[in-house]
């Protein structure tokens, strides 16, 4: 399969790239490297000291004999150039990372909330546009993240994508709110499944878990989990949403969308393979993954900085589990008539203050709670769907002492590159927010 991946150069995009490389595909990354210039802005390098795109992909050849080509696009941008590219390339998918992913940097100020809308929600709709104007049945594979659905308790399992309700039919000649009877209504033929009365005027909702059989008077529908984003990253994510599912109705373009937990872990077995292809690990406050930040922490002795009282509960993947995802969504494409096909992309989920607590237990660092810097709920429950990858073959690296080490370790023989100043917040979602020790 030749496959591009948009963003290849980042945390999740350059695993990616290489897992799918070393199973026999023909792999071309894109990417304009921006990432590496926003380490530049934030004067806060990766931990890790990655090596130059030109260095990473002679490596790649030099270690497995294995081509990976590089062109330098802004997609946001170079509309034109990506054409081209996929013309020329012609690929069967297409694997997009092309964003700027980090929540915190995109609650900095007005100009990086401005910036990673324009990246973000310009960038994903020249890609889609670029596909159809390239002529080609290319199915687009996108990171998208739990965050679209929001962190509040709401009482049931958030099901993966799509939310099966029931709307009222209106009783024939009930009046609209202007007064006037409902004419589409009185027209429903009699004996039909929706001509029935109901004293329930509200859509009723119903857990994906579970069969039901819908009340003679209603009409059971599937609609998009209702999204609720907590910070303008999360927004583009669900706006990118909306786009699939307009494209997908009105072009029947094949579409998948995975919406994934929180990423742990820095290396796979290919990373692994030469120091020269070392994946990226961000532990600054603006990028820096919560496990993976508070990991780095306890390596240098440094207090955990957990976030408030420490009750936000979140889903969790480790990245050799995020990249062997990929793979199974590429091998399982949807159908040219089919919709978007979403997947939830986590494997465990864990409450913040008790990650905390294992870390204090396993290295003896203290926490250290602070203020929060985002406006969130002080705690939530979270019970999330995810059996679709289960059924497809995903086994899943679940959290063990063993792994936390290894990261540990990681972050022990980088230490020098660490700069302290870079790991409290520096992005607040209100102006009055503080992160004072709580």
């Amino acid at each position: 399969m030749k496959i591009v991946i948009l963003g290849g150069d980042g945390f999740i995009g350059w695993p990616t790239a290489l897992h799918l490389s070393a199973r026999g595909n023909d792999i071309i990354i894109v990417d304009n490297l921006s990432r590496r210039a926003i380490d530049n802005e934030l004067e806060c390098e990766s931990l890790t000291p990655i090596r130059s795109m030109e260095e990473r992909i002679s490596a790649w050849k030099e270690v497995t004999g294995r081509q990976i080509k590089f062109y330098n696009i802004d997609i946001s941008l170079q509309y034109e150039e990506l054409v081209e590219m996929f013309e020329l390339e012609r690929p069967d998918s297409l694997v997009h990372f092309a964003e700027q992913r980090a929540a915190p940097y995109s609650m900095k100020s007005s100009k990086h909330k401005r910036y990673t809308v324009n990246n973000n929600v310009n960038g994903t709709n020249n890609v889609l546009c670029a596909i159809l104007d390239s002529g080609l049945d290319i199915h687009l594979v996108h990171l998208g993240t739990m965050g679209v659905y929001g962190y509040s308790s709401v009482g049931l399992k958030i099901p993966e994508g799509y939310l099966k309700i029931e709307i009222p039919v209106p009783k024939e000649g009930d009046k609209t709110s202007n007064g006037h009877v409902d004419e589409a209504a009185s027209a429903l033929p009699t004996g039909s499944e929706s001509d029935s009365s109901s004293d329930d005027e509200t859509a009723s909702i119903h857990s994906n878990d579970s069969e039901y059989v819908p009340k003679d008077d209603n009409i059971p529908m599937e609609i998009y989990y209702p999204p609720r984003p907590g910070s303008v990253y999360h927004m583009t994510k669900v706006l990118d949403a909306q786009m699939f599912e307009y494209y997908n109705r009105n072009n029947r373009m094949r579409i998948t969308d995975l919406h994934q937990g929180i990423v742990w872990g820095c290396s796979t077995p290919e990373t692994l393979q030469d120091e020269r292809l070392i994946n990226r690990f961000d532990y600054d406050g603006d990028y820096g993954t919560v496990l993976n930040r508070l990991l780095m922490q306890a390596a240098i002795q440094h207090p955990l900085t957990v976030y408030g009282s420490g009750g936000q509960t979140r889903a969790f993947i480790h990245i050799r589990d995020s990249v062997r995802c990929i793979e199974i969504a590429l091998s399982n494409p949807p159908k040219p008539a089919d919709r978007v096909l979403i997947f939830n992309q986590i494997t465990e989920t864990h409450r913040v203050r008790d990650l905390a607590a294992l870390i204090n237990q396993l290295t003896g660092v203290p926490v250290g709670n602070i203020g929060n810097p985002r406006n969130e709920a002080a705690e939530n429950d979270l019970v999330v769907e995810n059996k679709q990858f289960l059924e497809l073959g995903l086994k899943p690296t679940k959290l063990s002492e063993g792994l936390l080490y290894e990261i540990t370790e990681l972050a022990s023989k980088f230490s020098d590159r660490c700069d302290v100043s870079r790991i409290a917040p520096c992005s607040f979602w209100l102006p009055s927010s503080t992160t004072k020790t709580v």
